[in-house]
């Protein structure tokens, strides 16, 4: 096994008519998604052998989220049955100049309700090359933020390393300062941290003046490496339009060496996880041992095609997204 990811699988509610609001809706679609979830899925249909790792009740509804994953070849042997449900999120995909908005309903969840030692960590980790968190299981609960914590350390003690997605949101922390407690407490541990300008912002208070986003990130990497001593960033980049459509890019820092990617102006099916597509074609082309230019390359195109996708989980091929790193963007019929 050469990846495992742990956090929370949720189900997953949209409204049947993908630009219907959630006020007026009376059919919704049933999925099931997790930012962690959804990079082990994308890492598994690029051909990598990837472990998910959560706890979920056991109840029909549990059963579901876990053959959804392993409908992508994501092995869920790790997958701890208990608790009282699952979390849930509804989505509202927003369209022109109306946004999209977010709905949470998790709390007390399954994971969110762990104690100490219910997984078995020596023997998850055992063989295996990457560990990718995010923040938002560092959300959860206090439980849920230690064992995030201990996870990393313990991890890197095993020589595995250590990916981590910024991932914050703002509706799940009453309270910023303890999120930059426990946000450096993973970030001294990580190995390629994946970030925006936006999380710098709301956890660290952060600001980088300059003329455009690019220019932006660039000092935000810089500065990022210098507080913490990370080796390996990915940053995604997005300028928004509108609801509807985005420009979106990335940039990538390895070895002191800065790759930015070229920029694709999507017309958004789906916004919702993209910043976990782009985390996946990075982990898997850093996990091939491409160059840092073709790392950016492959992961901004994932990023990009994402949001042409249905669903959270990027369903595209390597060859899909490799099309469009070389620039075949012209939507042309394949027959």
């Amino acid at each position: 096994m050469s990846f495992v990811t742990f956090g929370e699988i949720m189900l997953r509610l949209t409204p049947n008519n993908p630009v219907e609001q959630l006020v007026s809706t009376t059919q919704m679609e049933v999925g099931y998604a997790g930012a962690e979830s959804n990079v082990a899925a994308s890492l598994s249909l690029l051909g990598n052998d990837t472990d998910f790792v959560s706890k979920l009740p056991k109840n029909p509804i549990g059963e579901a989220a876990i053959n959804s994953l392993r409908r992508f070849g994501v092995s869920t042997r790790h997958v701890i049955r208990g608790g009282e449900r699952i979390g849930t999120y509804f989505i509202e995909n927003g369209s022109s100049i109306r946004p999209s908005r977010v709905i949470y309903d998790r709390s007390n969840s399954a994971l969110a309700a762990i104690i100490g030692n219910e997984f078995e960590w020596i023997s998850i980790l055992k063989k295996k090359k990457w560990l990718h968190i995010t923040g938002i299981t560092l959300a959860l609960s206090e439980q849920c933020a230690q064992e995030c914590v201990d996870l990393a350390i313990r991890a890197r003690e095993q020589g595995v390393k250590v990916s981590f997605d910024m991932n914050f949101r703002r509706s799940l922390w009453n309270d910023k300062s303890k999120a930059r407690v426990i946000y450096t407490q993973i970030m001294n541990h990580t190995d390629l941290l994946f970030a925006n300008l936006g999380a710098l912002q709301d956890v660290f208070g952060l600001d980088f003046k300059g003329s455009s986003s690019i220019l932006k990130t660039e000092k935000a990497i810089h500065k990022t490496q210098e507080l913490f001593g990370i080796s390996n960033h990915a940053f995604t980049i997005r300028e928004l339009v509108s609801a509807s459509l985005n420009t979106v890019s990335g940039m990538f820092l390895t070895e002191n060496e800065l790759h930015t990617s070229k920029s694709y102006c999507v017309n958004i099916v789906d916004r919702f996880g993209t910043g976990d597509a782009f985390a996946a074609g990075c982990l898997h082309a850093v996990n091939k041992g491409l160059n840092g230019r073709e790392t950016i390359d492959f992961a901004s195109a994932a990023f990009a095609i994402k949001h042409t996708i249905r669903g959270d989980i990027n369903t595209s091929s390597e060859e899909e997204i490799n099309n469009v790193a070389k620039g075949n963007i012209q939507g042309h019929i394949q027959r």
